[in-house]
Formats: structure tokens, C-alpha cells, sequence
């Protein structure tokens, strides 16, 4: 398990912090850009960026907005230790872990409550349980809610990730590998997971909604400190984009299909499995993100020295969101 720890610390590239952009708190100089990450799993992200709603704030401040591709938690949380990015969507969970391995990130925002991971077999391959992992290949993105589902599945049924040969693959590889053969199971996620059930006659033969933690929009700690009027103004597109998707589902799910290249019955149902009624890190969030942290802390993948509470009340920030939402 030591080697599993050291390998997920790898993974997740947390370490030192680089220095944020310089910022708009007193003393501090405005920055040029912003640049805020945007991903499959987090639909509103791709509304906002089909709609230029960002660009259109920033322009009167003469600043840039960027945009980049993150591929999962574990690749948000690389772009914010990297400052390739200001902004990074992720999981709460997998923000938990990067936070418990000494990043400096705080979680300012909710861009939904989605089920977005279960794990997924081919249909002919003899498992329907969680107990009939032992023993097999099972593939899963190391540092990211797919992979926190998969070690709470095991423990919860009696297992670890000691009784797997775990394989460590991006989401979209990993169902790639499913639907191959050269894995037997896989820890999916939206919408690549929503694409194999409707194409591929993939089984979803493990769901649990209150093991998938939100979605959370992260931002590093110095930047929200020295750049809060940023950081509200990013709120405000997100909660415009959140609005708006809440009331064009069937066009939601046309960016979703158009930007992930997907059929479009398989964007609504990825999009169906997410709830953007709470925008606001809130008591809910602490909830979840706590229950798969001492789980994780239990598997020795989080130090048990860490104290889970204290950390978690360090990470989720809902103030910025509050002074935004709720003024």
C-alpha cells in the first residue's frame, strides 16, 4: 500500500505550489488572463465556453480568458499545481486528496451533484457483483472520483484494492480497455460511461449515488485571496451557464454531444445523471467528501495522521459563492 502511495502522490503532481498570476488584491497588479479548465464530466463548463459569457465579462477588465481541456480530476488538479490554469473542475473527493497531500486549493463552487461514475462490465463477462472483482483486472484513473467509488465499492463488500490488479488509465482509455477485452471491469465516468451502456450493451452492475461526490470548481488559495472580484466574476458565468442549462436541457446536451463527439442519446443520458439545483459548497458536501476521506484514510491512500474534519472544513470555501448567490 505504500507503493500505491507514493504512486497516487505521482499521479496527482502535488507538491510545492507554483506561484499563482499576480492578482487584484491591494498591492497586487490585475492579471492579464484568466484561464479556467473545462471538461467532459462538468457540462456547464462547456456551456460557458460555447457561449463566450466568460470572454464577454472579462473584456471591460482588458482580460484574456483561456480555456483547457482537463481530462479528469486527477489532470485538473496537475493544471492548478502547474498555474496552467486559474480554475479546475474536479471532484470533491479528489480535491480532498490533492488537499491531504499538501495543495493549496479551496473549493469555491458546485457545478453539479451528478452520478457520474458506477462500475461498468461488458455484458457477456460473468460479473454482476462487487465481490466477483477479486482476482480481476479493473481499470480506473488513479486520483479521481471513479477510482475513490471503486476502493469505497470494495471496502464496502468486504475487499480492497489489494484483492484487484488495478489499471491505471484515463477514463476514456479505460473504457477503450473494457470494451477490448484487455480489462474485465472499469470504474466508468460521464459521458464515456453513458456511451458504452447505450453502444455497447455495457453493464452498470455497481451504482450508489452517495458514493459519487460533487462536482467542484477549485481555485488555488493565494489566487482567491488575492483576486476574490475574480473568482466572484467566474462564479457569476458559472451560475449564468448552471441557469441556463437547468432550462435548455435538449441544447445542453447538443454542446455535450458536438464538444465530446458523442452520439446525442448518449449526452442526455449523461446529462440526465447530473443535479444542478445547489451551486454552493454547502453542509452536503462536507458530508460526502468526509465519508470518502476516512474511507481512503482506512485504505492507508490518505495519511492517517490527517485529520480528515479539520481538512475538510480548510478545503470547502462557500463564501465567494454566498456574496455571488445569496448577496
Amino acid at each position: 500500500m505504500k507503493k500505491q502511495w507514493w504512486l497516487l502522490a505521482s499521479v496527482l503532481l502535488i507538491g510545492t505550489f507554483l506561484a499563482g498570476c499576480s492578482g487584484s488584491a491591494e498591492g497586487e497588479e490585475q492579471p492579464d488572463k484568466v484561464t479556467l479548465d473545462y471538461a467532459y464530466y462538468s457540462p456547464t463548463s462547456l456551456v460557458l465556453k460555447e457561449k463566450g459569457w466568460a470572454e464577454e465579462a472579462f473584456e471591460e477588465q482588458g482580460i484574456e480568458v483561456e480555456f483547457v481541456l482537463s481530462q479528469g480530476s486527477n489532470k485538473a488538479l496537475e493544471f492548478l499545481n502547474s498555474s496552467s490554469v486559474d480554475f479546475g473542475s474536479t471532484a470533491g473527493a479528489a480535491a480532498l486528496m490533492a488537499k491531504a497531500n499538501q495543495a493549496p486549493i479551496e473549493s469555491v463552487y458546485l457545478y453539479s451533484k451528478p452520478e457520474w461514475t458506477a462500475l461498468v462490465t461488458n455484458a457477456d463477462s460473468g460479473i454482476s457483483s462487487v465481490e466477483d472483482l477479486k482476482g480481476k483486472k479493473v481499470a480506473a484513473t488513479l486520483g479521481t472520483d471513479p477510482y475513490i467509488f471503486l476502493v469505497r465499492a470494495l471496502k464496502d463488500h468486504g475487499l480492497s484494492s489489494k484483492d484487484i490488479e488495478l489499471v491505471n488509465l484515463q477514463h476514456a482509455d479505460g473504457g477503450s480497455a473494457l470494451t477490448s477485452g484487455n480489462v474485465d471491469a472499469w470504474a466508468g465516468l460521464d459521458p464515456h460511461m453513458a456511451r458504452l451502456e447505450l453502444e455497447s450493451d455495457a453493464n452498470l452492475f455497481y451504482r450508489k449515488p452517495d458514493f459519487n461526490t460533487y462536482g467542484t470548481l477549485n481555485v488555488r488559495s493565494d489566487y482567491a485571496e488575492n483576486h476574490p472580484e475574480i473568482v466572484k466574476t467566474v462564479i457569476e458565468v458559472y451560475e449564468k451557464a448552471r441557469k441556463w442549462t437547468i432550462e435548455n436541457p435538449e441544447e445542453a446536451a447538443q454542446i455535450l454531444a458536438d464538444e465530446a463527439n458523442l452520439d446525442l442519446e448518449v449526452a442526455k443520458q449523461s446529462l440526465e445523471r447530473n443535479d444542478f439545483s445547489n451551486p454552493i459548497p454547502d453542509e452536503s458536501l462536507k458530508k460526502t467528501i468526509k465519508g470518502a476521506g476516512k474511507v481512503l484514510q482506512a485504505e492507508e491512500i490518505i495519511d492517517p495522521d490527517v485529520n480528515i474534519d479539520e481538512l475538510t472544513e480548510e478545503l470547502v470555501q462557500p463564501g465567494l459563492a454566498e456574496e455571488v448567490i445569496n448577496p
